[in-house]
């Protein structure tokens, strides 16, 4: 660790005053104590922040974006897609995301709020609900003695509750997905510990879909005489949204016993027009706990009430029978209170489940139902929570256990520094928060629109997707495309190492994409051209916006038409193989081979000079697109080298020496040109000898066929010497000349070390990008370049800019940040994998063998 970053870390905590360090607390993780104040405070990206000269050279883009803007938000009453005059404001508040993948997610805070919520596939609300909160109360010799709501906020409502703990005697501990908070009770000598538990396992693909957390309250009684202890959940029927005050919502309490098992609870039915669903707050019956509930109460006022019937014994009236339908303008509410005997120097445990169940969805185009993956096991009939609870309650132990086996081998290894493996594992939370769905395959679908293998298609069906599921997540939450290709390029590292079903899932919908067209046009913003939306063999940018319906309607990003896009073809030939190599799924490659040799060969109407090397023609860098190319450049240039590559590879595993011949030729051709036109002896430029602008990202196509286990011997794309020089170049320039080497690398540098500025995305750093970077270093022998590198970013975000559980795509050196809560993070696994390639273990904290994949759930 370096010396800023203990630093950094230190001050996290430098406000807690207790000793406790909780129960069964680990070592590694992100932690911070529940009083700390982030002192830097940062603006988003929004039109006003362009600068004079980048709005004259985008001026015909902004106006064109300005008139959809207007329509969409004025005429349609929609949300835009990027909505760059709305703006996320940076909410230094968030935690561990709650629920397993594609169920929908609900975030609590740092300090223990609920204040993210997405249950509407791919939307969310931004809102902190007040009343929902734990509240402890102690008792002793059949007195109350303290109660007290574990908050440090004190709002305006709700003031008949005791609200203002301490935050300076608490601190909050990740590690997803998972986290502790840890409650010192000042004056009464206990020591409670929450530990928060969702079931997202490597590997699993039936526990891991379901929309349930368990939160686990370790008691530690440090007195010499005993305690009667109650923990309290209260809850709001709703998440904050306007529809919470809609009226017809309704509780009623359950109680369900099955294989010798008992659990009850609350059921919170939330009844909108489209997409109802139902809340549940449940706990286990045991002969040592008391369980007790209220069915209703309204969330305003003082709720005196409620505070009085805990504070009295301990428990609640627990009445039965529904309650009435809300009137319109009103909310409701529930509470649960579970209860058990501590004795004096002892421990003791309560459990909660929290469970939602909305199994059928709509996107916002309303046109068809989808069901949720964990209906596939619960059903679809929107009355599963009380099982749901049932199976998480007792279940919750085995889930654990393998959470902690899969992460084991990380957090026991002592060459990896601590922020590391924070990093690694809090970085995933993306994976069920970016608004993401996983959906059983209608019956009726066909991902190649009709086309079949003779035709270039696929099956109508591929066996990966009716098995396991579709799989979509989004490009950021303020990004709202699913599956944006160009970026989901750095962040499938995570899918293929940990959920790989998913990741073929994933390819299998795009290559039927691939093959399809929309002849349909429209105008797209940057060129202010009409073309069509989709065409024939190229790889869609996205495959919807969950406003819409996705994969219906793909290519939701109209600002560029994708048909000049060369990197998406590109990456999707790159992951094709990548994927192969990892899991070694011989149909995979049989089905995507004729799908890659098509996207190929639409590549080819960008070699304008027959020299090999495509070249880009006026229009953006496509991931890169604030930086306007002509001619051939580092960045896309390396993509199609490598891409060549890999079709060699894939020629010769599939026997087929024509295809072979063909593309090797491209290679030996194409690596001339790059080498003649782009490379200056230290660095390749980005675009021509005449740009002096060293881009951090250039050696992206040889970091895929490195992490494909190519890049040397018989399959490589570029010299060695050339890819090292180019790294330390980089290493130099990009990021120990910016910020002091803090804060990893920028997009774009001068050979004289001063940032570069002639793009609206130059002098930002991507955080993906730059975890991707550090994997390149890896697997070129320079750890220890690459560890700092990426170490800057995670110092930044996770410590200094309190960003937590909201990575952004970007920041700059100082002032603004853009797109919170972005998909490309995911890429540190690719320094996972590096690091595993280097100890001849690829597979190594994947939580399996990748590359012989067990039977799994």
């Amino acid at each position: 660790m370096t010396d800023w970053g203990e630093k950094s870390t230190a001050d996290l905590m430098s406000r807690y005053v207790a000793k406790e360090t909780g129960y069964g607390v680990p070592k590694e993780g992100w932690r911070i104590c529940l009083a700390h104040e982030f002192k830097e405070k940062r603006k988003p990206f929004q039109a006003k922040d362009v600068s004079l000269t980048h709005i004259f050279e985008h001026v015909g883009l902004g106006i064109r974006y300005l008139k959809w803007w207007y329509k969409k938000t004025q005429v349609e009453k929609k949300a835009p897609f990027i909505d760059m005059f709305g703006a996320q404001p940076l909410r230094q508040i968030y935690g561990v995301p709650l629920g397993g993948i594609g169920g929908g997610t609900i975030t609590r805070g740092w300090r223990g709020e609920f204040c993210r919520w997405q249950l509407n596939p791919g939307m969310y609300t931004y809102k902190t609900v007040t009343a929902n909160q734990f509240t402890v109360c102690l008792r002793r010799g059949g007195q109350t003695v303290y109660q007290q709501v574990l908050s440090v906020e004190r709002p305006p409502m709700l003031q008949g509750w005791n609200w203002g703990y301490c935050g300076e005697y608490a601190f909050y501990h990740a590690l997803y997905p998972r986290a502790w908070t840890v409650y010192h009770l000042p004056g009464q000598n206990v020591t409670l510990t929450c530990r928060q538990v969702s079931p997202v396992i490597p590997h699993d693909y039936k526990d891991s879909s379901l929309p349930v957390a368990i939160f686990v309250w370790d008691i530690e009684n440090k007195n010499d005489y005993d305690l009667d202890v109650s923990i309290m959940l209260t809850m709001v029927n709703g998440s904050g949204h306007k529809t919470d005050k809609g009226g017809g919502h309704w509780n009623e309490p359950f109680h369900l016993e099955k294989e010798g098992e008992a659990v009850s609870g609350v059921l919170l039915h939330h009844c909108p027009a489209v997409n109802p669903y139902t809340l549940s707050i449940a706990a286990r019956e045991q002969a040592d706990r008391e369980v007790s509930h209220q069915t209703a109460f309204s969330p305003k006022g003082t709720c005196s009430s409620l505070w009085t019937d805990l504070i009295t014994d301990g428990r609640l009236d627990s009445p039965t029978g529904s309650s009435p339908p809300t009137p319109k303008g009103e909310k409701v509410a529930a509470a649960l209170a579970v209860g058990c005997s501590v004795a004096a120097q002892g421990h003791n445990s309560l459990e909660f489940c929290l469970a939602w169940d909305m199994p059928k969805i709509m996107f916002g185009s309303r046109e068809r139902q989808h069901l949720r993956r964990y209906t596939r096991y619960f059903g679809m009939t929107g009355d599963v929570c009380p099982s749901l609870s049932h199976y998480a309650l007792t279940h919750y132990k085995q889930w654990e256990q393998s959470i902690e086996e899969w992460q084991k081998p990380v957090l026991q290894d002592c060459s990896l520094p601590s922020w590391y493996k924070s990093a690694l594992f809090n970085e995933l939370y993306f994976v069920t928060d970016g608004g993401t769905v996983w959906t059983e395959l209608p019956e009726d679908a066909d991902v190649s629109g009709g086309l079949r293998s003779e035709s270039g298609g696929l099956p109508a069906q591929p066996d990966v997707i009716k098995e396991y599921g579709r799989f979509a997540y989004l490009e950021g939450q303020e990004y709202r495309m699913y599956n944006t290709y160009d970026v989901h390029f750095y962040a499938s590292f995570a899918l293929i190492m940990l959920w790989p079903k998913l990741a073929l899932s994933l390819q299998y919908d795009i290559a039927g994409s691939v093959v399809q067209q929309d002849s349909a046009e429209r105008l797209h913003l940057m060129s202010g051209r009409y073309s069509p939306v989709k065409a024939k063999n190229v790889v869609p940018h996205d495959v919807g916006d969950p406003d819409d319906e996705p994969w219906q309607r793909v290519n939701a990003y109209l600002i560029h038409d994708t048909a000049d896009w060369k990197d998406l073809n590109l990456k999707f030939v790159l992951q094709v193989y990548r994927d192969f190599h990892l899991t070694q799924d011989q149909q995979y490659l049989r089905d995507m081979w004729p799908i890659c040799k098509a996207v190929m060969e639409s590549e080819l109407k960008f070699d304008l000079d027959g020299d090999g090397l495509i070249e880009n023609s006026g229009y953006a860098d496509q991931t890169y697109d604030g930086w306007t190319v002509t001619g051939p450049s580092a960045y896309c240039g390396g993509l199609w080298l490598a891409s060549l590559c890999v079709m060699c590879k894939m020629a010769t595993l599939l026997d087929n020496k024509e295809a072979y011949e063909h593309y090797q030729d491209l290679l030996d051709r194409g690596s001339a040109a790059f080498e003649k036109l782009l490379w200056n002896g230290m660095f390749s430029s980005q675009w021509g000898n005449h740009s002096n602008s060293v881009m951090s990202d250039q050696c992206a196509g040889h970091w895929f066929l490195r992490a494909s286990g190519l890049g040397e011997g018989e399959f490589k794309a570029f010299p060695v010497d050339n890819i090292r020089s180019a790294l330390k170049t980089v290493y130099d320039l990009n990021v120990m000349s910016f910020a002091g080497g803090q804060m990893g690398a920028v997009n774009g540098m001068r050979p004289e070390g001063v940032t570069d500025r002639s793009s609206v995305q130059s002098d930002e750093v991507w955080i993906g990008v730059v975890y991707g970077l550090a994997a390149t270093m890896i697997h070129e022998g320079m750890r220890s370049e690459g560890m700092r590198t990426a170490e800057g970013c995670y110092r930044t975000v996770w410590e200094r800019l309190g960003m937590a559980f909201q990575t952004p795509e970007a920041y700059c050196e100082k002032g603004i940040y853009r797109s919170l809560a972005y998909m490309r993070p995911l890429s540190i696994w690719a320094m996972q994998l590096a690091l595993g390639s280097q100890n001849d273990c690829p597979a190594s904290a994947t939580g399996d063998s990748v590359a012989n994949p067990a039977e799994h759930r």
